[in-house]
């Protein structure tokens, strides 16, 4: 897809109204590709790119557990493509699935899958999927939320970890404030296992974020090793959103000042930091150690909706 095609652009190229007919009637024989030059895998290549994403409004999902997941959580796939060279037996039920669905079920040959494919190893089945919603506005919070804020994390694979934990752990909301990367880039994807569709997300400025959290009264967190106080000695039951930094920089200025206290985990090696990914779920789950000793169990909102 060109770079300056549009969302209309691609609706017209990828999902036409007699797409969308064949589609509703019951399983009609299905498009194959076999050319690496058709322009359908030219559209997928092109999607590996954010600001192809952000313009068609659309992302790609990669691999048979992730898109059954984003399923589960209550995404509907534009169009799902497979293979049936790679795919197992038992997993092309998934077809049916989503022609139920009225989703488009297109059939690649192995050499065209392994061109659109971004993983090594692929398993033959590979999404097109509505564009993760990244609103702040659109958030809902419980009672006593537990967020996570990740300030200028720069690796997708990092977002992606993070993620999983948030999933496992109950976590409220995962918010990227002054993103590098963005949700739907296919290796947050890939890294989440597909948890970027089950844990509501948002993408903000700092400044945004921080009104944000103010507004919500949630009690800023700020991971940092030069931080005097261990996590374990905090009170992680009330309304608490954790803040945690790239790498290298480690928390900007703005979340260390607006925090209302500074944690650390205790370290006793010569390493003088955790990975990020790993920093954020020990604190997670100090945060839900303490609630289930207090007897709650994490809770969230039902799974935000709005795919189509």
């Amino acid at each position: 897809m060109p770079a300056d095609w549009s969302r209309a652009d691609w609706s017209r190229a990828d999902w036409s109204r007699a797409d969308r007919g064949r589609a509703d009637r019951s399983r009609p024989a299905e498009l194959e590709i076999t050319s690496a030059a058709n322009p359908r895998v030219k559209q997928l290549v092109a999607l590996r790119r954010r600001r192809s994403r952000e313009q068609s409004g659309v992302t790609l999902v990669e691999g048979l557990a992730e898109i059954e997941l984003a399923l589960a959580a209550g995404v509907r796939p534009r169009t799902l493509y497979y293979c049936r060279q790679l795919a197992t037996t038992e997993s092309l039920r998934l077809t049916d699935r989503a022609a139920a669905l009225g989703t488009e079920v297109i059939h690649l040959s192995r050499p065209v899958f392994e061109k659109v494919s971004y993983r090594e190893g692929p398993d033959g089945w590979l999404a097109v999927v509505p564009a993760v919603e990244t609103e702040l506005a659109s958030l809902q919070l419980p009672s006593r939320p537990l967020v996570l804020i990740c300030a200028g994390l720069e690796k997708p694979g990092n977002l992606g970890a993070i993620l999983r934990t948030a999933d496992a752990a109950g976590v409220a909301a995962v918010i990227a404030a002054d993103p590098v990367t963005d949700w739907g880039n296919p290796n947050v994807v890939r890294a989440s296992k597909g948890t970027v569709f089950s844990v509501p997300v948002a993408s903000a400025t700092t400044a945004e974020v921080l009104a944000w959290t103010a507004k919500h009264r949630l009690q800023i967190l700020a991971a940092t090793p030069d931080a005097t106080t261990l996590v374990t000695e905090t009170d992680l039951t009330g309304p608490t959103a954790i803040a945690v930094g790239a790498e290298q920089a480690g928390l900007p200025p703005e979340w260390l000042d607006g925090a209302a206290v500074r944690v650390r985990i205790p370290m006793f090696g010569k390493a003088d930091s955790l990975n990020v990914s790993t920093s954020a779920a020990i604190i997670t789950y100090e945060a839900v150690r303490q609630r289930l000793q207090a007897g709650e169990l994490p809770n969230r909102p039902s799974l935000r909706s709005g795919y189509a």
